[in-house]
């Protein structure tokens, strides 16, 4: 049987310094970032974490063509 353990640091912590070292990056290359501490964040928990940060003016997102996002901090 597995334990899980609770993060001790919310997602959202996690992506906004990942942003503060690389000031933008693709959607695909931040969830696969994300992915390496968070192995149960799914694509759909990432989109909808993103639209927060958004909507909190912490994140600008502009789509690059089919699919892909340039993600970037806000400074």
């Amino acid at each position: 049987m597995t334990v899980k353990t609770w993060k001790t640091r919310p997602v959202h912590h996690v992506l906004l310094e990942i942003l503060e070292n690389r000031k933008a990056m693709t959607d695909m290359e931040l969830f696969n970032e994300i992915r390496d501490e968070f192995k149960d964040l799914g694509y759909k928990d990432f989109n909808e974490l993103l639209m927060r940060l958004e909507i909190g003016r912490k994140i600008h997102t502009t789509s690059m063509g089919r699919g892909k996002r340039r993600v970037e901090l806000i400074s």
